[in-house]
Order: C-alpha cells, then sequence, then structure tokens
C-alpha cells in the first residue's frame, strides 16, 4: 500500500524541502508552511500571525493586490492562506505547468510584501468585521471561550483572530517585526505534491529563499499550562450553545491514535454514541459532536452540544453517563467501526494534491519527517478496548473545562458536572 514517491531536501539556510510526487495527475499544490502563529504572540500583539497572514496578499514590492489575484486566477490557479495556533500556511493550487508562477508569487508575498498604510487600514476594518462576526456566532466563540478557560492568561489560550483592542493597535513594525522574529528558514517548510520533479521544486525553493539568512535560534514556546474552569455567558439567544472538555494529548503522545479512535466513536458521526444517544433516542440537540486538538506539548478534548434551553438541564448528565460508561464499557464493533471512517477518510484525503500538500507540511513541522503510511494505518489497527479505556481514564482525572453560551439558567452546577465524572 505504501507506494508514496516522498522526498526530502534540507537547503544549506535550513529551509526543508518536501515533495510527493504523482504522475498521473494533471494539477500539484505548493505551499509554504511556516512553525508559527497564534502561540508566538505577545500579549499586547494578540492576532499579529493572522493579521500578517491577510496583509501578505495585499501588495508587494512588485505586484499590487490586484495583480496577486489576477496572475494566479489567470491560469486557472487558486490561491490562500491559514492561521493556527502554532503555524501559518500559504499555498496554491495550480495546474502542473504553472508550478514556478506559483512559487514564484508565493516567494514574493512572503519576502517583498510592502504593507502599505493604506492597505493596512483597509484590512485592519477587514480582520475587525472578521472578529465582531465571530462575536456574533456563539456556536464559534464558546470555543474561544473553552480554549481560554483551558488555559487562562495564556499565549495558548488566547483567540487566533485576537481581540478588538489589540487589532486596532497592530502597526507595519509590529508586522515587519514578527516575520524577522519567527519567519526563520528553519521554521519554514515548503511543500508541494502533484505532477513535478522533487528536483525541480528544490532549484525554486533555492532560487526564492536560498538567500534567506539562517537567523537567530526562536525563544521556546512558552510551556502549557492546562487549568480548566467553568465560564457560563448569558447572551439572549434561541439556542444554548455548550462545551465541555478535559485536558488531551500533544501530538507526540503514545495515546494520539487511541484520541482519534475514541473521538470518532464516542461523538464522530451519525453512528456515534453521542449524536444516537442525545439526538435519535432523546432528542435533546440538534448538533452535538466530540473534537480533540493537540498541540506540541499538550492538548484538547471536548464535545460540543447545542440545544433549546428547555433541554439544558438534561444535557449534561447524559454526556457525564456517556463518558463514565464508555470507560469501561466499549465494544470491539463500536472501535473496528470507528478505525474503518478514520482510515477511510485518511485515504480519501490522499486522493487530493491539496490534502497530501497540507498533510505533508504539517508533519515536518510537527514531527520533523514525513508519517508513512503504513505507519500511521498500524498505529491505527493497534488500538483495542484496553487502550481506550486507559484513555478515557486519563482524560477523565483532569479538571473539566465548561463553557456555555445562552440561557445557562438551569445548566448543570459545576460541581456536580465534576461528581458525575468521578470514576
Amino acid at each position: 500500500m505504501e507506494n508514496r514517491d516522498i522526498n526530502i531536501t534540507t537547503l544549506a539556510n535550513g529551509m526543508r524541502v518536501v515533495t510527493d510526487r504523482t504522475p498521473w495527475v494533471e494539477t500539484a499544490s505548493v505551499g509554504i508552511w511556516v512553525g508559527a502563529g497564534a502561540r508566538d504572540e505577545e500579549k499586547g500583539a494578540s492576532g499579529i500571525a493572522h493579521f500578517l497572514e491577510h496583509m501578505a496578499f495585499k501588495g508587494t514590492t512588485t505586484r499590487s493586490a490586484r495583480d496577486i489575484a489576477h496572475e494566479i486566477e489567470a491560469v486557472g490557479g487558486h490561491l490562500n492562506a491559514y492561521t493556527s495556533r502554532e503555524s501559518t500556511a500559504y499555498y496554491a493550487r495550480i495546474l502542473k505547468e504553472h508550478v514556478p508562477l506559483a512559487m514564484d508569487i508565493l516567494s514574493d508575498i512572503l519576502r517583498n510584501s510592502t504593507f502599505a498604510e493604506e492597505e493596512l487600514a483597509k484590512e485592519r476594518t477587514v480582520v475587525l468585521q472578521e472578529i465582531g462576526m465571530t462575536e456574533d456566532t456563539p456556536d464559534d466563540i464558546v470555543f474561544d471561550l473553552f480554549q481560554e478557560t483551558a488555559y487562562p492568561d495564556q499565549r495558548l489560550g488566547r483567540p487566533v483572530l485576537g481581540t478588538t483592542e489589540s487589532v486596532s493597535r497592530l502597526t507595519r513594525d509590529d508586522l515587519t517585526g514578527f516575520i524577522r522574529q519567527h519567519y526563520h528558514p528553519g521554521r519554514m517548510v515548503v511543500s508541494a505534491t502533484g505532477n513535478l520533479r522533487h528536483e525541480d521544486i528544490c532549484a525554486l525553493a533555492e532560487k526564492h529563499f536560498g538567500d534567506l539568512p539562517a537567523g537567530d535560534p526562536v525563544p521556546a514556546h512558552e510551556p502549557a499550562c492546562y487549568k480548566g474552569g467553568d465560564l457560563r455567558q448569558v447572551r439572549d439567544l434561541e439556542q444554548v450553545h455548550v462545551v465541555l472538555g478535559f485536558r488531551g494529548i500533544s501530538a507526540h503522545d503514545p495515546d494520539y491514535y487511541a484520541m482519534a479512535v475514541f473521538g470518532t466513536l464516542l461523538g464522530g458521526g451519525m453512528s456515534s454514541r453521542l449524536f444516537q444517544e442525545m439526538r435519535e433516542k432523546r432528542g435533546l440537540v440538534y448538533s452535538i459532536h466530540s473534537f480533540s486538538a493537540s498541540f506540541r506539548d499538550d492538548g484538547l478534548f471536548g464535545i460540543y452540544a447545542g440545544c433549546t434551553p428547555s433541554h439544558v438541564p438534561e444535557v449534561l448528565p447524559v454526556i457525564c453517563a456517556e463518558l463514565v460508561a464508555v470507560s469501561s464499557q466499549v465494544t470491539d464493533a463500536e472501535i473496528a467501526s470507528a478505525k474503518a471512517q478514520i482510515k477511510a477518510a485518511f485515504l480519501m484525503a490522499l486522493e487530493s494534491t491539496s490534502s497530501r500538500c497540507e498533510q505533508l507540511g504539517q508533519q515536518m513541522l510537527v514531527f520533523g519527517r514525513p508519517v508513512p503510511l503504513t505507519e500511521t494505518l498500524a498505529r491505527i489497527d493497534a488500538v483495542d478496548k484496553d487502550k481506550i479505556h486507559a484513555l478515557v481514564a486519563r482524560l477523565l482525572q483532569s479538571t473539566p473545562t465548561l463553557t456555555a453560551i445562552g440561557d445557562v439558567s438551569h445548566l448543570e452546577a459545576y460541581e456536580n458536572v465534576r461528581k458525575q465524572l468521578a470514576l
């Protein structure tokens, strides 16, 4: 099954180039993954990594914002970017013959952005509207509150978008300073997949980035310090949005794949325990799902539920009961189904050059290597009942994090939740 043509080269300045050749397609995806995100921001500059990602498309010394959009779209390509807590990505999907153009544009926006004051002012308004839109979307903001409550007064707990106050203060010097401090070749990966040759991508990477200085060593991340707790925000809404979670695991934890299997069987789809019990059997919720986030040194696991105020009193007791039950009672059939779902999703993603490109970029940042497909599938297959039981017991030993928005007057008391989760 392992037939991927993956190659890695490290340039003299420390920038890594990884490619996955798929000669049977006519397209390619290429991008720059940077190991810097919201977690690298100073307290007064929250949101700068995301703002920088926006500003990269607003003009360079040789291209206007319109030129950037026109050049890539004139050849049928697509250019985009995203920011997370630990990384930022800039990427393009194009026909195979336009890879050199994509690399030229990507290097231009990363190395030659002008951050003109006029564009800075306009894009600040756009980002502030994005923050406002999130504030008006309770099923989005409840996750920011969850992160903040889990990691209070820490970089890891701040919202990726920043706040109205912090974004309003950001200046051109802040952006250029963040680049100087964090956009070093050693923290950058050129990832490319599709109908291409590794040596060609290496030549393009050397041409566009080979002269970048290695830069000073980047300070270590502020260690994650999970706290947990209870935060409820009263709002006049049609629904109540609730997130209950726990300290999870890091991306390097041996239980990483056990977490994936557990999350899927508990709340990963229509056949999951929570969906069947809470929506199909009881009709308590419209939406319910579990999720996990793994960082370099820590992680989170959580369950989201959205329901009408009249069903609020029942929601948390049922979730707690399911968590306690699965800590000792899980069937081989449930585990097999969850494994099949995870493996299918993973293999289906490999049919997309953009998914392959992102997967390789992130794996190089997090693990320093591409993770072989055979290794991934073997680790999924190795998950059994004992591993699930041990993982759930480990989760429930941590202090719960509970956040809710809406009419929370009848939501279960935090201390009662803790008692119901005791094993």
